[in-house]
C-alpha cells in the first residue's frame, strides 16, 4: 500500500495510464449535446451501459425523452452515500469560430472541445474512477453514486430538479464537477449567491421625434430610474450572519487574483447589479411611450430577497410612472466549512493540486444550489483552464488526472473524518 493509504491501488490504476482518462473524455465530448436543443440520449445511454458493466446499478429517469438522466450506484462498506454529480449538456458553439474541432480534438497534452472544462472532463474523470475501483476490486468505504443529468445549462426543470422533486434521490454529501479552478489557481466552491431579477416599467408620453419637448421619453426616464436603483443597491452593506469569515476572506483572495482587491471585496460586501435587458420604443422618429428593463442583482445567502425588493420599491416610489411589474428570485446557498464534505475535499485537493487552494463562494449558481436546497451538503470542484463557454475550450491530461485522483481519494477521506 502506498502513502495514499487504502486509496493507493485505485490511484495507481489511474496513474498507470493517464491518457485513458483523455480518451474517455474525448468520447464524451464527441457527443453533440449543446443545449438548446440538449439531446443527450445517445451519450446518456453509453455512459449508463459503461457504469452497468462495472457492476453498478443504474436507474434511468426522464421527464423529456430527449433529455434523460440516470443514477449509477456502487455499493460501499457503509450506507453513507457520497454523490458525484455532472451535467451532460453544454452551451452552444459556432464551429466556424473554432480553430479546433468543437466535438473533440487532441493537440499534445490538450483536449479541445465544447464541454471539456464545463463539464465533460469531470464526468470522464468520474467514470474512470469507477473503472479503477472495479478493476482493482477495491470496495469503497462508503456507497458511491454518480448522478448524470441533462438540462443544467438552460436552468431547465427536466434534469436534476425533477429527480430531487420526486424524492427519489438522496445522499449524505455531494461533489459537483463544475470547474472551480483556472490554469494557475484552484478552489472549492462551498456556497453561491442568490439572485433577484426585478423587471421595471416606465410609462411616458408619446410625441413626434421632431418635437420631443411635447412628450416624455420613457427610455430616458427609465434609464435614470435604473441608475438610481443601481447606485442605492451598491450602497447597501450586506450582512454576513451565519457565514464563516474565513470563507469570505478566501473568496476575496481568490477573486483578487483576477480582479483588483477592492472590486473582489465588493462582490461579497454589497450586491452586484447588472442591467440585463432594456427594451422600449417603436420607431426612431417617435418619442417612446413605454420602456422596460430587468436587473440582475446577486447577493449572499445571508440576505433575503425582500431586503432587495424593498430598496427597489423605495426608488420607484419617487417616480409615479415607474412600476415593478415582475420579480424572479432564488436564494443563495452555503455549506459550512466544518462539514465533512468541505473538510474532506479541502484536505484531498490541497494534497493533489500544486497551486494554493481557496474555499470560496461561487458568483453564480448551479446544481450544487439545488442539492443544498434539498438538504444535501455539497461542494463544487474540478480543476479547470478558465475556458468554460469560450471558443477553443480545452482541458489537459494533467487536469483530468488530478480531478480523477481527488474523486478517487475523497471517499476514504470523508470516511476517515466521519470516524469510519
Amino acid at each position: 500500500m502506498d502513502d495514499r493509504g487504502p486509496a493507493g491501488p485505485v490511484c495507481a490504476a489511474l496513474e498507470n495510464d493517464p491518457r485513458a482518462i483523455l480518451e474517455t473524455t474525448r468520447r464524451i465530448v464527441a457527443a453533440d449535446t449543446r443545449n438548446p436543443p440538449g439531446n443527450t440520449r445517445a451519450l446518456a445511454d453509453w455512459l449508463a451501459e459503461e457504469f452497468e458493466s462495472l457492476g453498478c446499478d443504474c436507474e434511468r429517469f426522464a421527464v423529456d425523452p430527449m433529455k434523460p438522466n440516470f443514477v449509477a450506484t456502487m455499493p460501499g462498506a457503509s450506507e453513507f452515500t457520497l454523490l458525484y454529480n455532472g451535467h451532460l449538456d453544454t452551451v452552444p458553439f459556432r464551429e466556424a469560430e473554432w480553430t479546433y474541432d468543437p466535438l473533440g480534438e487532441v493537440d499534445g497534452d490538450r483536449l479541445y472541445g465544447r464541454g471539456t472544462t464545463d463539464m465533460k472532463g469531470a464526468i470522464g474523470a468520474m467514470l474512470q474512477v469507477a473503472r479503477a475501483y472495479a478493476e482493482t476490486d477495491t470496495e469503497p468505504p462508503v456507497t458511491l453514486q454518480f448522478a448524470l443529468v441533462s438540462d443544467e445549462e438552460v436552468g431547465g426543470e427536466v434534469g436534476l430538479a425533477a429527480r430531487l422533486g420526486s424524492g427519489r434521490l438522496s445522499a449524505d454529501a455531494c461533489v459537483v464537477g463544475e470547474a472551480t479552478g483556472r490554469r494557475d489557481s484552484n478552489s472549492i466552491a462551498v456556497g453561491d449567491r442568490g439572485y433577484v431579477w426585478p423587471s421595471i416599467r416606465y410609462e411616458g408620453r408619446a410625441a413626434h421625434g421632431s418635437r420631443p419637448m411635447f412628450g416624455e421619453n420613457a427610455i430616458d426616464r427609465l434609464y435614470e430610474t435604473v441608475r438610481t436603483c443601481r447606485r442605492r443597491l451598491r450602497q447597501f452593506e450586506v450582512p454576513t450572519d451565519g457565514i464563516d469569515e474565513s470563507i469570505l476572506a478566501e473568496s476575496v483572495e481568490y477573486y483578487s487574483i483576477h480582479l483588483d482587491e477592492e472590486t473582489a471585496r465588493a462582490l461579497f460586501r454589497s450586491p452586484t447589479v447588472n442591467l440585463g435587458t432594456f427594451n422600449g420604443g417603436d420607431a426612431v422618429n417617435t418619442v417612446p411611450a413605454s420602456a422596460e428593463a430587468t436587473l440582475d442583482v446577486r447577493i449572499l445567502p445571508s440576505v433575503g430577497s425582500e431586503a432587495i425588493i424593498s430598496r427597489i420599491r423605495d426608488c420607484l416610489d419617487e417616480r409615479a410612472a415607474a412600476t415593478l411589474v415582475d420579480v424572479t428570485c432564488k436564494a443563495g446557498s452555503y455549506t459550512a466549512p466544518d462539514s465533512a464534505i468541505v473538510r474532506a475535499t479541502s484536505r484531498v485537493v490541497d494534497d493533489v493540486v500544486p497551486t494554493p487552494l481557496y474555499r470560496r463562494f461561487a458568483t453564480g449558481s448551479g446544481d450544487a444550489q439545488v442539492f443544498r436546497e434539498n438538504g444535501i451538503p455539497s461542494v463544487e470542484f474540478a480543476t479547470g483552464t478558465g475556458t468554460a463557454h469560450a471558443v477553443d475550450e480545452y482541458t489537459t491530461v494533467d487536469k483530468l488526472r488530478r480531478n480523477a485522483l481527488v474523486y478517487a481519494r475523497l471517499p476514504f477521506e470523508i470516511d476517515r473524518i466521519r470516524g469510519g
